[in-house]
């Protein structure tokens, strides 16, 4: 299986640490975060690796032709354009480095306990994406039916709502945190030909729900940290 590492953020939750180099590179427990994410992904089957970068990419690319495994990696330049999470998938499939098949879609600042191989089985073949998702406090929510299908979009603080059906009431969904991990089918690209080069993931999954089965999945035990911000990474 493939996996796409998200790596160009800016990282400016973790300055100043990232003035000087990319939030991929920031170290975590003693050794840089992308090693940690690249290293238990390989564990679990993952063996060819697409990484985008942007902020400080020649420093990425300059560690990964460093490492001294047997992963393929292949780069997925983003240095003239931040393009958002969306925007990177599309900007991967335009450059033909998704292949075929599904892969998986991972934040490079999120350290977990996932098991890849049992998230894979739970990955329908008539979904187009299948969404790591927790029981945890946070203001942003995912919203599911009692199947686990992708409804839509709350903020609880704002009482904001994002779907594609008008008449969707957020007490009677199921709501999940997003935990950053996602199975994608690589038939995504033709659904994005269309879009601009910057947009966010989570709003294609809402535009596009209600056509395209997208499910959550919840792991027992799942232990997740968002290694994103100073206070986390201590």
């Amino acid at each position: 299986m493939k996996g796409f590492i998200f790596a160009a953020g800016l990282g400016t939750r973790l300055k100043p640490l990232t003035d000087t180099k990319p939030k991929a590179l920031v170290e975590y427990q003693g050794r840089p975060m992308i090693d940690i994410v690249i290293d238990r992904l390989e564990q679990q089957g993952v063996d060819q690796f697409i990484v985008n970068i942007h902020h400080f990419g020649e420093q990425i690319i300059e560690h990964l032709n460093n490492r001294h495994d047997d992963a393929n990696f292949q780069i997925s330049d983003e240095r003239d354009l931040l393009r958002d999470t969306g925007g990177a998938i599309r900007h991967a499939y335009k450059h033909n480095l998704l292949g075929e098949g599904a892969f998986l879609v991972h934040n490079v600042d999120i350290m977990s306990n996932l098991d890849v191989r049992k998230m894979q089985e739970a990955h329908r073949p008539e979904s187009l994406a299948t969404l790591l998702v927790s029981e945890r406090q946070t203001s942003r929510y995912l919203l599911f039916n009692d199947e686990m299908r992708l409804l839509g979009w709350t903020n609880v603080t704002t009482g904001e709502i994002k779907s594609p059906y008008p008449n969707l009431n957020p007490d009677k969904c199921i709501k999940r945190a997003f935990g950053g991990i996602h199975i994608i089918d690589a038939r995504i690209g033709n659904l994005m030909k269309e879009l601009d080069e910057k947009f966010s993931i989570i709003d294609f999954y809402l535009s596009v729900c209600s056509q395209e089965p997208i499910y959550g999945y919840e792991q027992k035990g799942l232990q997740l940290n968002d290694i994103g911000k100073l206070t986390q990474l201590q």
